[in-house]
């Protein structure tokens, strides 16, 4: 049982300035991001269990922009970035002992990317495409410890790195169709091993991060057959989601199916628009989501099968 008051308090003071030279822009800037955190305890019958603690770091930002052709520019970026621990993440200590967790420090990361993305305007098709690398290495990676009867525990873990590939495009086929998609390729590692609080269960270092899947891919069509008429489909697969620090333990990939359709009108003021989807259109039965290093094993949380709505909204623009 639990009877207290969380508070949290965050402030973040930044400057930023803009340099453009001909085909060159360049952006700055620097934050210093601070987040306090105050639980006060109100169920005493098993102490007083109170406290507070305070996160702050400086984080700057570098980015880098060339337009190479007209609609067509390369970038580089570099920044700081600071994740604080949530209320949720320490609410309850390693080990079973009394208290909040304010041993948990927060991650701290620096990322790199680089970058192409282009407008298409021509007479035969338009739309745009973008293409990044990246890379985030990150100290005291915050990583779930225990998971067991409902309660996570969670720790820092070391050193992370975090590295992939993104791409994503929309293009206009004709006045009708148009074709979207997007894949992000990522290889999440431990950098740093680390063990439990006696000692034991060590994982070592080259893991991948758990929770965490290797691809993510989304492709949709979009039908325009006549004026306020949308008909689409959609296909989002997701590769296999490791569910434990050791990897021993894997939820399958999965790919699933949606269709969707719309119609919208206009009378004057007023704006109709209809909508109607339906998810996971063959009722595949796969994992959701995981719960990473569930001490009893349970890993594994089911995705809804298939699933319908359909909504109606009127509008008046004064």
């Amino acid at each position: 049982m639990r009877d207290e008051i969380d508070t949290a308090r965050s402030l973040d003071p930044y400057v930023q300035a803009n340099w453009a030279l001909d085909n060159w822009t360049v952006q700055a800037g620097l934050r210093y991001s601070t987040m306090e955190m105050d639980v006060d305890d109100q169920f005493l019958s098993n102490g007083d269990d109170s406290g507070s603690t305070r996160y702050r770091r400086w984080l700057p930002m570098l980015s880098l922009q060339h337009e190479l052709a007209a609609g067509m520019h390369a970038y580089a970026s570099l920044g700081g970035g600071m994740e604080t621990p949530t209320f949720n993440e320490i609410s309850y200590r390693p080990g079973g002992l009394p208290g909040l967790n304010f041993d948990l420090q927060p991650a701290k990361s620096t990322s790199v990317e680089l970058g192409l993305r282009q407008r298409i305007a021509s007479e035969a098709l338009r739309g745009q495409w973008s293409a990044a690398l990246f890379h985030t290495s990150t100290q005291d990676e915050i990583v779930t410890a225990t998971n067991t009867g409902g309660r996570s525990t969670f720790r820092n873990a070391g050193r992370t790195r975090r590295q992939g590939a993104e791409f994503a495009s929309q293009l206009h086929l004709s006045p009708q169709w148009e074709l979207s998609g997007a894949l992000t390729v990522l290889d999440a590692r431990l950098r740093d091993g680390f063990c439990n609080a006696a000692g034991a269960n060590c994982v070592p270092a080259g893991k991948r991060i758990a929770g965490t899947a290797r691809a993510q891919a989304t492709l949709g069509l979009d039908w325009r057959p006549l004026d306020g008429w949308r008909i689409g489909a959609q296909w989002r697969s997701i590769s296999a989601i490791a569910a434990n620090d050791a990897n021993s333990v894997q939820a399958p990939g999965y790919g699933v199916l949606a269709l969707s359709a719309g119609y919208t009108r206009q009378w004057g003021a007023w704006r109709l628009n209809a909508f109607a989807r339906i998810d996971n259109v063959a009722d595949r039965q796969y994992v959701g989501s995981v719960i990473v290093n569930e001490g009893n094993g349970r890993f594994y949380e089911p995705a809804p099968g298939r699933q319908w709505m359909a909504g109606l909204g009127l509008t008046y623009q004064f």
